[in-house]
């Protein structure tokens, strides 16, 4: 027994119009095939033109260790400059990633290879984040703090790419005060034994290839898994549904220094706490299905 995934769209190219129409309005995720072939970055951007240009940067490393009280939000779980990165990633297989990390403060020159693409929406140009992968290193399930449009322009090798809308989340196990589901399902492979809701939610799936681009409408959950090395880049654009901007905000300025304050008071108690909820909420809610 699979998920029930259905395939993301895909156009080779599309206009403004076409895309607002037809999957901004409507809040569903696209993959746009052939829409960076005139970026240098199309090109230009790989593992080894990532090594030449940015070799002496220190990069924070992420790996997929369950969360600990200890770890600050989106504290790095190790650091290596790029180039021993990249060797390591065309080495052996690593768990590994780079997690938003800002090209535009980092390496100023890599802005000169691409544009920000006219989608119709506004995009926030001080934002384009860059994450990098080894071979079969995955992201938990998770969304955006600030519940943004992303899109996820792919360079080298493949990405699979599972995705689920927030009317998904009862069936989820999401875990409470935070933007994660339990850590221990694996996506790709889930045991419908132990976490029989997943059979009920319904999402999208789609494998990335070299500069094709996602669109990931307002708040939708993603996993990614890189089925070789890589890298993407990320340009996003604030939610403009009032529920989805009230929740993002509330995220911000709420949740996030809740959830630390919690984790300095109870330590791995609260951790505990919450996974287990996770699987309690979840259940509860099958029973009355």
């Amino acid at each position: 027994m699979k998920l029930q995934l259905q395939d993301i769209p895909r156009v080779k190219t599309i206009t403004k119009e076409d895309f607002i129409k037809h999957y901004y309005k409507p809040q569903k995720p696209v993959v746009i095939e052939r829409f960076i072939e005139d970026w240098p970055a199309y090109s230009k951007w790989n593992l080894d033109y990532m090594k030449s240009v940015a070799g002496d940067k220190t990069v924070p490393l992420y790996d997929d260790r369950p969360v600990d009280y200890k770890d600050g939000f989106n504290e790095p779980h190790a650091k290596m400059k790029m180039r021993d990165y990249v060797d390591l990633l065309k080495k052996e297989p690593t768990r590994y990633r780079i997690f938003l990390w800002n090209i535009l403060k980092e390496v100023p020159q890599l802005q000169k290879d691409f544009s920000y693409p006219n989608f119709g929406i506004r995009l926030m140009k001080g934002l384009p984040m860059l994450f990098f992968g080894g071979e079969d290193s995955y992201t938990f399930m998770h969304y955006d703090i600030d519940l943004a449009n992303i899109f996820h322009f792919h360079f080298e090798g493949k990405k699979q790419i599972i995705l689920f809308d927030q009317k998904q989340n009862k069936y989820l196990y999401k875990v409470p005060h935070s933007l994660i589901t339990r850590e221990d399902i694996d996506f790709s492979n889930p045991d419908f034994k132990k976490w029989p809701a997943l059979q009920h939610a319904k999402g999208y799936t789609t494998e990335l290839n070299h500069g094709e681009v996602l669109y990931m409408p307002e708040g939708y959950w993603h996993y990614m898994k890189y089925v070789t090395p890589g890298f993407s880049m990320s340009l996003r654009s604030i939610a403009k549904r009032p529920k989805n901007l009230s929740k993002a905000l509330y995220n911000i300025f709420i949740m996030r220094h809740f959830d630390n304050v919690m984790r300095r008071i109870k330590g791995q108690n609260w951790i505990d706490w919450k996974n287990e909820k996770a699987i309690t909420k979840t259940n509860n809610y099958l029973k009355n299905l």
